[in-house]
């Protein structure tokens, strides 16, 4: 079976919901206006997000401060519940770090031990 070309579109509505856990549990270096997320179709991953940052040498030749892009993927994100909804996106926020400098926190750092500790600590909060 033939796949269309991946689309991307905003997600404003995953947008919220990360800002809303940013809120919730204190992550204050995220910062909302340098943080975007998209949704995409057709997209060839097993994934069910990801998350990039902008590389130091596009950040430093056009003098943009750091950013980053969490996208989740629509054809395995939509269908979750809102409890692996909010597991996924606090996963993918766990890769940006404290710093918000444009790197990135791999698994060694984010894994599931790292994302139940964070959910207990948001459903404490709700």
């Amino acid at each position: 079976m033939k796949r269309g070309k991946i689309v991307y579109e905003d997600a404003l509505d995953v947008k919220e919901k990360v800002l809303e856990i940013a809120r919730k549990l204190d992550l204050g270096h995220i910062k909302p206006e340098l943080i975007a997320c998209i949704r995409s179709r057709n997209a060839k991953t097993n994934a069910i997000a990801r998350c990039y940052a902008l590389a130091k040498p596009f950040q430093i030749a056009f003098r943009l401060s750091p950013r980053y892009v969490i996208e989740v993927v629509a054809e395995r994100f939509d269908k979750l519940d809102e409890k692996e909804k909010t597991k996924v996106l606090l996963h993918e926020l766990l890769h940006i770090p404290k710093s918000f400098g444009g790197g990135f926190r791999h698994h060694d750092y984010v894994n599931s031990k790292a994302v139940e500790k964070l959910y207990k600590k948001l459903i404490g909060r709700c």
